[in-house]
């Protein structure tokens, strides 16, 4: 769409014609002969007039260009612009941190998957994150692995297919055998230092208990309340298991209850599948769009169009005066080779 950033200026238009209108003619008086045959008496007298005695004052090429360039100029001062179709950008307005656990205990062969085969943990995890992450449109989604210690895996992002890459590449045992969930909040909490996001969540899934983290996890939960981190927990482990394969559930209760989140405990991949629905739900979509039409500026246009016109004007109207001063001088030689001949006769 073209259109005009300052529409106001194309006022000044009719200018050029109210001037002529309502301004007085400008006249000058002096003393002068008018003669109408003032060529040949400056030929016989040998003189060579001044460029403005053969050029008229005013041409009708002027009276042409002089309302194009005019026209041109006007229009380069309203900066005409070109309204590029809209562009609409999403502005996420949630940091959504995915915690996996993938200790050597992950590896445990005890779900059952939907074709009713037997698979690990991990895989079952995987499957289900995976369908969560591609779901969660409109979100920057970061992924953090933890066993005997914490890795960042994927930066907040918005390029899901690639946090999805990375998450299938992710196998157990990959962080060692152990469990460090406060160690795993901290790196988060980190993580969570540079967004700018209106909500901040952490997904904490494990399948057992603390195994000696750095950073305890009930204090680590508070500092994630202090910095309005919610955590959800997921415990996909068994409560009734013995010594690191246990998993702890009333620690998973007090990190959630802590930060505002909840806790669900999964035994199975259809109740994981029910737990990330349920979290899909409670955490809905939140994002911005901004939409914004990108302009091109046109104003150059106009006005080299009204330059090049007056440079064109200005060679043609030196080109004629040389032209017309040439043909002068001719008829001056020639005027002086025919008067000896009449003197003769």
């Amino acid at each position: 769409m073209y259109t005009f950033e300052y529409r106001w200026v194309l006022v000044l238009l009719p200018l050029p014609i109210l001037i002529w209108l309502l301004l007085p003619r400008y006249k000058e008086e002096q003393t002068s002969v008018r003669i109408p045959f003032f060529d040949r008496v400056a030929t016989a007298a040998g003189l060579k007039p001044a460029p403005g005695a053969i050029v008229p004052r005013t041409n009708w090429l002027q009276k042409i260009l002089g309302p194009i360039c005019w026209v041109f100029v006007v229009v380069a001062l309203a900066r005409p612009v070109f309204v590029e179709p809209p562009i609409q950008k999403i502005q996420p307005a949630r940091d959504l941190m995915l915690a996996l656990d993938i200790s050597q205990s992950m590896e445990t062969p005890d779900f059952i998957s939907p074709e009713g085969k037997r698979i690990t943990r991990i895989a079952a995890v995987k499957r289900v994150v995976d369908s969560f992450i591609e779901h969660r449109t409109g979100d920057r989604i970061g992924l953090i692995v933890f066993g005997a210690a914490a890795y960042p895996q994927a930066p907040f992002t918005l390029d899901h297919k690639t946090c999805r890459d990375l998450l299938n590449e992710t196998q157990a045992g990959m962080a060692g055998p152990q469990t460090m969930i406060g160690d795993a909040i901290g790196l988060a909490i980190k993580e969570f230092e540079h967004s700018e996001a209106q909500e901040r969540v952490l997904i904490l899934l494990t399948d057992g208990n603390d195994t000696g983290s750095r950073m305890p996890p009930v204090k680590a939960a508070e500092i994630a309340k202090d910095k309005g981190i919610r955590i959800h927990t997921v415990a996909i482990g068994n409560p009734k298991a013995t010594g690191e394969d246990k998993v702890d559930v009333p620690l998973m209760r007090s990190i959630s209850g802590t930060t505002g989140g909840q806790f669900f405990l999964g035994q199975d991949q259809q109740q994981l599948a029910q737990i990330y629905s349920t979290l899909d739900r409670i955490t809905p979509k939140n994002y911005k769009t901004q939409s914004y039409r990108p302009k091109r500026q046109l104003f150059m246009y106009p006005l080299g169009a009204a330059v090049v016109l007056l440079l064109a004007y200005q060679l043609v109207m030196f080109v004629w005066v040389e032209v017309r001063g040439l043909l002068a001088r001719r008829s001056s030689r020639e005027a002086r080779a025919e008067a000896p001949k009449l003197s003769h006769a």
